[in-house]
């Protein structure tokens, strides 16, 4: 929609506002300070909207200034991305653009793994949105639960999956070595013999 589209909305919109809460033009023109003549010519499309003539108008109906010139469309709030399944588990990438921060979900289902940790350069962090994520790091091995988050140096051997008791659903943000959340992954508890 072009802006010359969005000005001839203006007329109609002030008029059909006006007669909805039964105000006359002269009523409107006292409260506003403007012309009955200027008031009708911007009704009826033969005066161009101006931000000195809309504002006095929406302060008198008590309306914010975007009900006058009409909302801008609202995109789609849906992210869209395709899943990718690789080893097993699905990703769901939440960010679009190349480099610096990376988000994505990530979905391991039932089972059990033998840990291989891995190592490469960056920052990771995860956040368990449902399920029990086990976390190896270095010497830690630690189970996460929902509503826990953890960040770690990707130079440290790392692996993470399923604790065999069901699927889990987290969260997987890396990007630039040296972003932090600052949450730390607390140690676990003594293993269950």
């Amino acid at each position: 929609m072009t802006t010359d589209d969005v000005l001839a909305e203006v007329g109609p919109r002030l008029r059909r506002l006006r007669k909805e809460r039964e105000v006359t033009l002269a009523a409107l023109s006292e409260t506003t300070g403007i012309s009955v003549s200027t008031l009708s010519r911007l009704e009826s499309g033969l005066r161009r909207p101006s931000l000195e003539l809309l504002l006095p108008i929406a302060q008198a109906h008590q309306v914010a200034l975007d009900e006058l010139v009409g909302r801008p469309p609202v995109g789609d709030p849906r992210v869209t991305a395709k899943p990718l399944v690789r080893h097993g588990r699905t990703y769901w990438p939440l960010t679009r653009q190349p480099g610096g921060l990376q988000a994505y979900k990530v979905l391991v289902p039932q089972g059990t793994e033998e840990p291989e940790p891995r190592t490469h350069e960056g920052y990771e962090w995860l956040y368990v949105l449902s399920g029990r994520l086990r976390v190896v790091l270095g010497e830690h091995d630690v189970v996460m639960t929902a509503g826990e988050a953890a960040e770690f140096d990707t130079r440290v051997p790392h692996w993470f999956g399923s604790t065999g008791e069901g699927p889990v659903e987290f969260l997987s943000l890396f990007g630039p070595q040296g972003e932090r959340m600052h949450v730390r992954a607390r140690p676990k508890r003594a293993r269950r013999a």
